[in-house]
């Protein structure tokens, strides 16, 4: 995910920036860009790569100045590019920008009617030209600003500066930022790891604020320009424990940033009032003559494909079939050319996934890619692409990617349910504000995290799991059991509930935790029935469940309450705890977590 740092004290800014970035290497990025601003004129560099490309460019001493920003780059819109890269000026006016503004293409008709330029392909462009244009009206930097936020719908931490004033802006809206205070000087950072060697005395912004630095102070504002109070805190992390956000591991810190990341795979593709789900230049062949979709992945992403045959089937009733990537080309698949062909990755460099594009492509069938690294193989080479929004996963485990994977993969199924009249607008308006109140039902459980930790500490010393689930669930105790194999090492195996009788019931003992998702759904009475199995055969039984008078809760040992969401959502939330219960197992046994043994983040070979 981009980084955002800024400065403005009494020191050289421009060492204090390139440093910062260097210590935000760990987010990922495939572009920077620095800004500094000395005596009414600001020196703006851009370059695709590393910081350390950007070093170079600035190297002859040119950009000297006690202010600036910089920014290391995770596209969204646009590819990695040096025009694409920030800071992006407007008139006098330079910006850099995290998150996602929504309406930007409304936007930037509107500027380029009024005569304003634009010279790269992001979203982020447009907020220097919309604060430009409110200054040519007579406004002054600050109201300019204000005006200016009150029309961006999304996301977004900004850091702005302007030529002709001394002041550095920042603001925050739904993207982290935070103001490190030190000794006559002040910094903003998208994460604390930028500056925490800097200072251990923060502001945490909240939505809305705006902080204006100017006169060696700091003040703050919210849109309508009255003052806002924030606490200065004072914080002990070592730089270690910053760069996870004062997690313990990378893992745990994005289980939690799931939220985040669900809210940023949906913005700007959502349209609620208009009961549209809509992907920016995403050319889908004839849709009306494609009779099969196939989708295709490895490890987790392939269990996304699992949930998202569910989705396909029962809502659109358009057959889908799911492939293992490494197993698919070698069976001879029947492709027709009408087909469609799914890859699901998370880096897209997969090696298997890869190979079963350019399978697809030899076929003559439309390749269709999700992935969440642009510029990646299966993102350059696939006919289409639909990007997740996760941000980096630095976690071999995947937890965030495969959350954005199945929310991709629900807004798609929208999409093309629209495409075909099989959705009308008021169907899909209805499922829009379903998914839209996911991240906010996924923070209640993460706000629950400690009731699976103390899970995690009764059932840690056993070393043979079975995880049940039925319909839609299925796949999301596959991902469940799999997360636990991968980082605490516990053997730990999936099925259909429904398969119990036919083999891994002789399994079960006193010895043998048993976890359960059994939603109130139309297979609730029959996975009771499952359970009651467990029961007779002494198994210690955990249950997930969003009905708080579950039939069985009285029974087992152990039992946790999810929120309720319609049965295509469910997986998204059934999924945490176990993410959970899965790391805390890990923490407790003390093994590597965010870098489990024989495991690697992208599986380049076959």
């Amino acid at each position: 995910m981009c980084g955002i740092v800024g400065y403005k004290g009494k020191k050289d800014a421009c060492g204090i920036l390139i440093e910062a970035l260097k210590r935000l290497e760990y987010r990922g990025y495939d572009s920077a860009g620095i800004a500094v601003w000395h005596e009414g004129k600001v020196e703006v560099a851009r370059k695709k790569g590393k910081v350390d490309e950007l070093r170079k460019v600035i190297a002859d001493g040119s950009f000297t100045g006690k202010m600036g920003l910089a920014h290391t780059r995770w596209a969204t819109h646009g590819t990695p590019s040096e025009h694409n890269a920030h800071p992006h000026k407007a008139g006098d006016v330079v910006v850099v920008h995290n998150g996602i503004i929504e309406n930007y293409i409304e936007l930037k008709e509107r500027l380029r009617k009024e005569g304003h330029k634009f010279l790269s392909d992001t979203d982020t462009e447009v907020i220097p030209h919309l604060i430009a244009s409110y200054l040519k009206k007579g406004m002054d930097f600050v109201d300019a600003v204000r005006s200016a936020l009150k029309e961006l719908k999304g996301s977004y931490a900004l850091g702005i500066i302007r030529e002709t004033d001394k002041m550095l802006i920042a603001a925050r809206k739904e993207s982290p930022l935070i103001i490190g205070v030190g000794a006559g000087e002040y910094f903003i950072a998208s994460d604390a790891p930028a500056i925490i060697n800097r200072t251990k005395r923060f502001i945490f912004l909240e939505d809305d604020d705006i902080a204006i630095f100017a006169d060696g102070t700091v003040r703050l504002i919210d849109l309508e320009g009255k003052t806002v109070k924030r606490e200065i805190h004072q914080v002990q992390w070592s730089d270690a424990m910053a760069e996870k956000g004062g997690f313990k591991h990378f893992m745990l810190k994005e289980i939690f940033e799931q939220p985040r990341a669900i809210s940023d795979t949906l913005i700007g593709r959502v349209k609620e009032e208009r009961g549209e789900v809509a992907f920016e230049e995403l050319k889908l062949p004839d849709l009306a003559k494609v009779k099969k979709i196939w989708m295709v992945a490895c490890g987790t992403s392939y269990h996304a494909c699992m949930i998202g045959k569910y989705l396909f089937e029962s809502v659109l009733h358009i057959p889908v079939e799911t492939d293992i990537a490494s197993e698919f080309r070698y069976r001879e698949p029947i492709l027709k050319k009408d087909d469609m062909l799914v890859l699901v990755s998370q880096s897209g460099e997969t090696a298997d996934t890869i190979a079963a594009m350019k399978e697809g492509k030899k076929r003559g069938v439309y390749t269709l890619s999700i992935c969440n690294v642009l510029g990646s193989t299966l993102a350059r080479d696939a006919d289409g692409v639909i990007f997740t929004h996760a941000g980096p996963e630095i976690g071999v485990a995947s937890t965030k990617a495969f959350t954005t994977q199945i929310s991709v993969l629900f807004l798609l199924m929208l999409h093309i349910g629209e495409r075909l009249g099989k959705l009308n607008k008021q169907d899909i308006s209805r499922y829009i504000n379903e998914i839209k109140q996911i991240p906010h039902k996924v923070q209640s459980i993460l706000d629950m995290s400690g009731q699976i930790e103390e899970m995690a500490r009764r059932y840690m010393v056993h070393r043979d799991f079975l995880y049940l689930g039925r319909g839609i669930n299925y796949p999301a105790v596959l991902e469940g059991a799999l997360k636990l194999k991968e980082i605490s090492y516990i053997h730990a195996e999936a099925y259909a509930a429904g398969e119990m009788k036919h083999g891994p019931i002789a399994l079960i003992d006193e010895n043998m935790p048993v976890v359960f998702v059994s939603p109130h759904d139309h297979t609730y009475k029959k996975t009771c029935s499952n359970v009651e199995e467990v029961i007779s055969r002494r198994g210690r039984v955990l249950i997930f469940t969003d009905d708080p008078l579950h039939e069985m809760a009285d029974r087992v040992e152990t039992f946790f309450v999810l929120p309720q969401t319609i049965y295509a959502l469910q997986p998204i939330l059934s999924v945490v705890p176990l993410q959970l219960l899965a790391y805390y197992i890990a923490n407790f046994l003390g093994t590597d977590v965010d870098q489990p043994r024989n495991l690697a983040k992208s599986v380049t070979v076959e």
